[in-house]
């Protein structure tokens, strides 16, 4: 018996998890466009914060997803701590859903959904109902694994040594309701899911294996497990990242510590609003009303919580501050895309990606400027300034290999048409941009020849020279504004003004050739000051192909 009741636990337990991984990638297929446009549009309103982190974990399904990806944000420094512990407060609600998706009673039409869904995963040619397809058969997966694991614990109500253990989590005293927080903390520590041990804990309870005061006191402590994943993502960010997934811990930890002493009072309430006794018995032996007991014990929980501790956002961000004071040292914003054995789904990894692509636009506007102060200006150092320009040419190489390998393992993942459409260009763009900030540092290379050929150009060459630096500068500044403010790129526009510098550029050769044959310039010294033009062509070429790449995708 305890071994088919093992074998058939962890065959239902993969097959919920696989549906749950799989609704969670389908739906956030579908919303991934919503979601970039409300991250990237979020305000430092802590109402709106929250109301964020609920619509999009209820959307994506995971709050594991939304609170990684916060941690990732604040890490980058793109997103304030209140900011961060807003949103997370809001995943926490947004996450309740999964206990009512596993609450309906469709179990037996598990089948029916898998059948409903097979065709248009398989057959359909459009995005749309293809992903429709894949979210209904994952929903058919949920149920069918929600069927097998209460099939495989229905003995276990009639066995004396698994009652003889449940005598001390029955959540009947404090101590005992501890202990079933503790356990639930600690199994959903294991299995890394709250959604996977809600789920099991459902299967439990409804088979009759455990009460509902011991079935709330697992789902409590599952509360507080789920998150060691953020505080495992935190883990080799800056303290910002720290602090909010401390806060995420915080939150969970006070929240199970003030309801603690009120917990029999909340089940009595949960039980008389929700229709039918939680532990009453079925005909066949079950108990029909308590997995909507269970969801509502979720709900209400997290959306009390929220609203208790909203207000002390402020304090809570100073108090994660004080426990965790910033580093030493002086701490670089950095995105930590994919932490080790979290996956943060095809959505969120585009938004992310999104982000860290503007960081490289401006880390990039800052080596043009740089570079134009080694050039025209004068510096008070130009072995600092250099040093400078090549660090952060070096910086942008980094970038740029991080995008395009975390989107590469992004694309493992099912994308729609146009959220592979929107990874490849945001891979081009990456590339395009690290490409301008080598030219760059070619330019201050080629400039450094002409001191060490102690050759020179003349006031009118310098000024031509100049007027391309400017106008390309410009240029490149134009299409990172049109990033940033997200309102899109005029492509035949900007095609147009970047015709415009290849001529400019041809006519300072033109003029520079005819200083030339006056003897105004020595021929090393032209030599290199076409090599610098043709540099100066080059990072206008690579911008216009960033403009090309966003554009098309918009």
């Amino acid at each position: 018996m305890w071994f088919t009741s093992a074998y058939t636990f962890l065959g239902g337990l993969g097959i919920f998890f696989f549906g749950m991984k799989t609704l969670s990638d389908g739906l956030q297929s579908i919303a991934g466009n919503w979601i970039r446009k409300v991250i990237n549009a979020l305000t430092t309103n802590r109402f709106s914060a929250v109301l964020v982190g609920t619509f999009v974990t209820t959307l994506v399904q995971s709050s594991s997803v939304t609170t990684v990806m916060v941690v990732g944000l604040v890490n980058a420094g793109l997103m304030e701590l209140t900011q961060a512990i807003g949103v997370i407060f809001g995943a926490n609600i947004g996450t309740t859903i999964t206990g009512w998706i596993i609450a309906i009673k469709v179990g037996k039409y598990g089948l029916l959904f898998v059948g409903m869904g097979m065709f248009p995963m398989l057959f359909s040619s459009r995005d749309g109902l293809k992903q429709l397809g894949r979210i209904l058969v994952a929903l058919g997966f949920v149920f069918m694994g929600l069927k097998f694991m209460s099939g495989a614990f229905k003995p276990l109500k009639d066995t004396q040594a698994f009652l003889s253990v449940l005598q001390y989590f029955t959540a009947q005293n404090l101590g005992s309701l501890l202990a079933c927080v503790s356990v639930g903390a600690l199994l959903t520590f294991i299995v890394q899911s709250s959604s996977a041990m809600l789920g099991v804990t459902i299967a439990l309870a409804a088979t009759g294996a455990i009460t509902f005061h011991t079935a709330v006191g697992l789902v409590l402590g599952e509360n507080i497990g789920t998150t060691i994943t953020a505080l495992l993502a935190s883990i080799g960010g800056n303290s910002q990242a720290k602090r909010a997934a401390r806060a995420h811990a915080l939150f969970n930890v006070l929240g199970v510590l003030w309801l603690a002493p009120f917990f029999w009072v909340f089940t009595d309430f949960v039980d008389q609003i929700i229709g039918g006794a939680a532990d009453a018995l079925g005909d066949d032996g079950s108990r029909p009303y308590i997995a909507a007991h269970i969801a509502a014990a979720h709900s209400i929980f997290n959306v009390v919580n929220t609203i208790v501790f909203v207000g002390l956002i402020k304090y809570v961000a100073r108090f994660v501050t004080w426990i965790t004071p910033a580093s030493r040292t002086k701490e670089v914003p950095h995105l930590k895309h994919l932490p080790a054995g979290v996956d943060i789904g095809a959505g969120m990894a585009l938004t992310a990606a999104e982000k860290e692509l503007l960081n490289l636009a401006d880390l990039t506007g800052k080596t043009i400027d740089m570079t134009f102060e080694y050039l025209f200006g004068k510096p008070k150092s130009y072995s600092k300034l250099k040093k400078k320009i090549t660090k952060y040419e070096e910086i942008t190489d980094s970038i740029q290999a991080e995008i395009t390998l975390f989107l590469c393992k992004a694309q493992e993942q099912p994308m729609s048409t146009e959220e592979s459409q929107l990874s490849y260009a945001l891979i081009r763009a990456a590339d395009e941009f690290e490409s301008v900030a080598d030219y760059c540092l070619t330019i201050i290379k080629q400039k450094d020849r002409l001191k060490n050929e102690s050759g020179r150009w003349s006031k009118e060459a310098n000024k031509d020279l100049e007027k391309l630096y400017s106008r390309t500068s410009h240029y490149f500044k134009s299409i990172q504004e049109g990033l940033r403010n997200g309102e899109g790129l005029d492509l035949p526009k900007l095609k147009n003004l970047h015709l415009e510098i290849k001529s400019v550029a041809k006519e300072v050769r033109v003029r520079h050739e005819q200083r030339l044959q006056k003897g105004e310039c020595s021929p090393v010294a032209g030599m290199i000051y076409n090599d610098v033009v043709g540099s100066i062509k080059k990072m206008s070429s690579h911008s216009v192909n960033v403009a090309e790449a966003i554009a098309r995708v918009d």
